[in-house]
């Protein structure tokens, strides 16, 4: 019986788009080239920070954030960022008793605007909040303590195999790999994965059935 389902943010929550599009702009570059650079280095299994670092070799990360912020074109979410099933799907779980988390690779920025967002979710984390990321083990432990729930009874829900469906399964969660956006489409079949996730979904609304049955 699934007592927590614990959701990824980037591209399962929200979209990524507005995201790189800002990084690309910021940064004084075509917006597609940067997005092929994403590509490119996920698919090589990397953080997608490299793709920043590939623009701009020598870049410093924590500088050019607070940079933005302090140009005041610094990091944006609202309503328009979600996917369309986000509320309907955390609401619906949340009446049938279900303990809804979203803990993902986030900077603490990211955090606090989520937060704003008032999305129906019973607590909201980042891994710059938390100081460890995806898909290091201790990230997990960390999930697992707000869950609230035996490992058996969690569920971790997110659309990249690597950061999301494989260590989860490593740390004894359930898992549910979400096939949305590029990540979760281009391992979407691959043997691994498969095997790995107990559930693959399209949507988040399929989470219902899930703890119904």
């Amino acid at each position: 019986m699934i007592e927590t389902i614990v959701f990824d943010v980037g591209e399962t929550i929200t979209r990524d788009d507005r995201y790189w599009a800002s990084w690309a702009d910021w940064l004084d570059i075509p917006r597609h080239t940067l997005s092929a650079l994403v590509g490119a280095v996920v698919a090589q299994g990397k953080d997608n920070a490299e793709a920043i670092r590939l623009a701009r070799p020598g870049v410093d990360l924590v500088a050019e954030y607070r940079a933005r912020e302090a140009a005041g074109r610094g990091e944006a979410l609202d309503e328009s960022d979600l996917y369309d099933d986000v509320r309907p799907a955390l609401s619906a779980l949340r009446q049938l008793g279900v303990h809804v988390v979203i803990a993902g690779n986030q900077t603490p920025r990211a955090g606090e605007l989520l937060r704003g967002l008032d999305l129906p979710a019973d607590l909201i984390v980042t891994s710059g909040e938390w100081g460890v990321a995806k898909p290091q083990p201790e990230f997990f432990r960390r999930v697992l303590e707000v869950a609230q729930a035996a490992p058996t009874a969690t569920l971790y829900v997110g659309d990249h195999p690597a950061n999301d469906v494989f260590p989860a399964k490593a740390a004894g969660l359930r898992t549910a790999h979400l096939r949305r956006g590029p990540w979760g489409h281009l391992w979407a079949d691959a043997d691994d994965v498969v095997a790995a996730a107990d559930w693959r979904i399209d949507s988040l609304t399929e989470l219902t059935g899930i703890v119904g049955g």
